[in-house]
C-alpha cells in the first residue's frame, strides 16, 4: 500500500503548542483570533534580567518569565521591590529547563524572556487571590471550569462547576494542596462571554485547558495549557477524566 498516510488526521497538530505556551508569543495569537481586548497591558519584555526597566514601571505590577509555569513575582509595591534578590530569582526561573523531565517538551523550545504586565486587583469577598477560572475545552466547545482561588504558596482552593455552573464535588480528588472550596464561586455575570471566548481560542485544537480571569466584569486572558500537569491531572477523579478522554478526538 503506496497511498500516503495524513497521520494528522488521527493525531493532534502539535505544531502551535510552542507558541501559545509561550506566555509572550501567545499575545499574537490572541490577536490574531480578535480577542486583542481580554490581554493584560503589556508594560514590557527583555531578554536580560539586566534590562529591565524598573523606574519605568509602574508602583504595582507583575513579572514573569515567559518559558515555564507558575514562574511569577507579584509586585504590589515597588518601593520595597528587592531588585537584586528578584533578578536572582527571575535567571533561576530562566534558566530552568522546564519540559524536560515530562510530557511537555514544548517548553523548551521557548526563547526565554521576561515580560512586565498590568497588576488585576482581585475585589472577591470570597477569596485572597484573583479567581483562576480554567475552561477545558475540546475543539471549540467549552466543557466546564475547573475554578483555583485563595492561592498560597502550596495550597488552593479548588471545585469543578460544569457547564451550567452547577458545582461537581465528585469530579475532584480534594487533599491539603488541592483543597475543596465548597461551591462559594458565584457563577460570573460575564460568564457567557467567558466561553464565548474560550470557544474562538480552543477552536482547530482536540483540547485545551483556557484560563481566563475577570476584574470588574471583564474578561482577561491568563494562558493556554495543552498538557495540564504533564498528564498527571490525579487530583481529577477518574468519571471526569474519562469524560474529558471522550471528547478528545485525535
Amino acid at each position: 500500500m503506496n497511498e500516503k498516510i495524513n497521520w494528522l488526521k488521527f493525531h493532534a497538530d502539535t505544531s502551535e503548542w510552542t507558541r501559545l505556551a509561550d506566555k509572550y508569543r501567545v499575545r499574537e495569537f490572541i490577536k490574531e483570533r480578535g480577542l486583542g481586548e481580554i490581554l493584560i497591558p503589556l508594560l514590557g519584555v527583555w531578554d536580560k534580567v539586566e534590562d529591565i526597566a524598573y523606574d519605568s514601571l509602574p508602583n504595582s505590577f507583575v513579572l514573569k518569565t515567559n518559558n515555564g509555569a507558575g514562574s511569577v513575582i507579584i509586585i504590589e509595591n515597588k518601593s520595597q521591590l528587592d531588585i537584586k534578590k528578584t533578578n536572582a530569582q527571575l535567571n533561576r526561573w530562566k534558566k530552568a529547563k522546564f519540559g524536560i523531565n515530562s510530557a511537555e517538551p514544548h517548553y523548551l523550545k521557548i526563547p526565554p524572556k521576561i515580560i512586565a504586565e498590568s497588576l488585576l486587583v482581585n475585589e472577591s469577598e470570597y477569596s485572597s487571590s484573583l479567581v483562576d477560572y480554567k475552561v477545558w475545552c475540546f475543539d471549540g466547545v467549552p466543557f466546564a471550569t475547573w475554578c483555583c482561588y485563595n492561592r498560597q504558596s502550596f495550597t488552593a482552593d479548588t471545585e469543578w462547576h460544569d457547564i451550567e455552573w452547577m458545582f461537581r464535588p465528585e469530579w475532584s480528588v480534594f487533599d491539603d494542596h488541592y483543597r475543596n472550596g465548597g461551591g462559594r464561586v458565584p457563577k460570573p455575570s460575564c460568564y457567557d462571554r467567558m466561553l464565548e471566548i474560550a470557544s474562538v481560542l480552543s477552536k482547530g485544537f482536540p483540547q485545551v485547558r483556557v484560563d481566563l480571569y475577570v476584574v470588574k466584569d471583564k474578561v482577561y486572558f491568563g494562558e493556554m495549557t495543552f498538557t495540564s500537569a504533564s498528564g498527571h491531572n490525579n487530583f481529577y477523579s477518574e468519571e471526569v477524566l474519562l469524560k474529558m478522554g471522550d471528547l478528545t478526538k485525535i
